[in-house]
């Protein structure tokens, strides 16, 4: 058994064996290079190239041309193998080598297969599991960033985006954006990750800063002071930790979630889901209401109606800006 196995492992793939074929092809035809060459050089100049050998050579330049853009179709497909094998590889490996002080995240190729496997309600990139991803994300960034100003600080401030919970959407869109555009990534290199969150995070940081600016009238971050930026609304530094935060979400952070996700009981899940979802929405709907309402009363502008003396009452400049601690308004 244990030669068989030896055999096995020391067995040639059929990729192998016909890039060495393919290899002798190429050296087998520099040999038609020569006679070209040399049929070539005995025409002279009076007479022109012999029209049938003009065509010969032609349609040998033609022949090589097509089997350079299949050897280079082939290449790709075999990088792209063996850059899927060696990641798949190295994530199970990644998972089984566990740490008692933090269990490593579970593969990628687990999570594929335990989702087919148990035809969970939230598979693959489905609108539950987006849907999840998203109020999970909105809860997290604001979790990692009230830490993250506690230790550079020496304090907590808010940086909640929702006037009810601790909630930011941008983190919400921003991991679902990750998601969606490295999904197929997932079980490739590290490489494919980061340059893929680098732009994503990006694209998303700079899009949601220009919306609140022209819908609200607000900013909630300025780089204006940050080298490499554009607009103030993104910087290199920044695009960075997107590239960054794209590794460790679709390698470490997603799989983690999914996981998690995986232990909701279907019918369940797809309830809690649905709560959550018409949760967030009214969440969304009475921020954005308060946040216009703030504006409005920062450029000096009373309460019209009963309404917006509900909105001024309920959430007076003093909660805002508990909420918002870093909102600006422009004039």
């Amino acid at each position: 058994m244990a030669k068989q196995e030896e055999k096995i492992l020391k067995a040639k793939s059929p990729i192998e064996e016909a890039s060495e074929k393919a290899l002798e092809s190429v050296v087998e035809h520099e040999k038609i290079l020569g006679d070209f060459s040399e049929a070539l050089a005995g025409c002279s100049g009076k007479n022109g190239v012999n029209p049938e050998l003009k065509q010969a050579v032609q349609e040998d330049v033609d022949s090589v041309h097509r089997a350079v853009s299949n050897l280079k179709q082939a290449y790709l497909k075999a990088a792209k193998i063996e850059d899927e094998l060696s990641a798949r590889y190295h994530d199970v490996q990644k998972n089984l080598n566990r740490k008692w002080y933090l269990p490593n995240p579970p593969s990628n190729t687990s999570i594929d297969a335990a989702e087919t496997k148990n035809k969970h309600f939230a598979q693959g990139l489905n609108p539950y599991k987006l849907m999840l991803i998203i109020i999970i994300g909105s809860f997290a960034g604001v979790v990692v960033e009230l830490l993250w100003c506690l230790v550079k600080n020496g304090y907590i401030e808010s940086r909640s985006g929702l006037v009810y919970g601790p909630f930011n959407l941008l983190y919400g869109i921003g991991a679902a954006a990750l998601s969606v555009a490295l999904y197929r990534f997932r079980n490739r290199g590290y490489l494919y990750s980061f340059f893929g969150g680098m732009i994503i995070g990006s694209v998303v940081e700079y899009v949601c800063s220009w919306a609140q600016e022209v819908i609200l009238g607000s900013r909630s971050w300025d780089y204006s002071q940050v080298p490499f930026n554009i607009n103030g609304r993104i910087c290199l530094l920044y695009s960075v930790f997107w590239g960054v935060l794209g590794v460790l979400w679709i390698k470490d952070l997603y799989p983690r979630m999914s996981k998690w996700i995986l232990k909701l009981p279907n019918k369940a899940g797809k309830i809690i889901t649905w709560v959550l979802v018409v949760f967030m929405i009214y969440n969304c709907a009475v921020s954005g209401v308060a946040v216009l309402r703030w504006s409005q009363r920062v450029n000096g502008k009373e309460a019209s109606n009963g309404f917006e003396e509900f909105i001024d009452e309920r959430f007076p400049d003093e909660r805002m800006e508990r909420i918002y601690a870093n909102m600006e308004f422009g004039n």
